[in-house]
């Protein structure tokens, strides 16, 4: 079978409602399917899935009432594991390095803490975070990656803190 991508990624939300208007109203993700699924033990999820883009979804499930599932817990992931806020982060695709400004520019606008973009060499970023506390990132390549990518080498060095997001600099 050959790879195609991914279908969907699938994350926790303590407010769902909170959660749909970021990834609507802020990111501009499409709502393509909202579920409202009881469970016969009690309680009831509610599941939401938003279009990325070239038909990869990412979904998010509030649970309510239901045994055995915690009223709170940390839904961003990183902190519940004592580690910072870059080990488990996702990245939208934004296609050119002015899009990319573009996104920032717009994330800025609607009140969004984001990073400066970021070199990475092969590819530029930015990262800020959802309701939640989950890491974001859109990201464009900059150049094709080739073989010497692909050796583990040392490449940089940059200081602890920056794997967070806690001392970002917005203009």
């Amino acid at each position: 079978m050959a790879h195609k991508g991914f279908s969907h990624i699938g994350l926790s939300t303590l407010d769902l409602d909170k959660t749909r208007d970021f990834y609507e109203n802020v990111l501009g993700f499409k709502a393509v399917r909202c579920d409202i699924i009881k469970i016969k033990e009690g309680g009831q999820i509610r599941h939401i899935f938003f279009d990325t883009g070239r038909d990869q979804l990412i979904a998010f499930m509030e649970a309510r009432g239901v045994p055995g599932i915690p009223a709170e817990y940390d839904a961003g992931i990183n902190r519940g594991l004592g580690l910072p806020s870059a080990f488990y982060h996702f990245a939208f695709e934004a296609g050119t390095e002015a899009a990319l400004e573009e996104k920032r520019k717009e994330l800025l606008a609607k009140g969004v803490k984001v990073t400066e973009i970021m070199d990475h060499d092969w590819a530029k970023s930015i990262y800020f975070k959802d309701p939640n506390g989950i890491q974001l990132e859109y990201c464009c390549y900059t150049r094709d990656l080739n073989e010497n990518d692909a050796r583990m080498q040392e490449r940089f060095t940059f200081p602890l803190r920056t794997l967070g997001l806690d001392d970002i600099r917005t203009e």
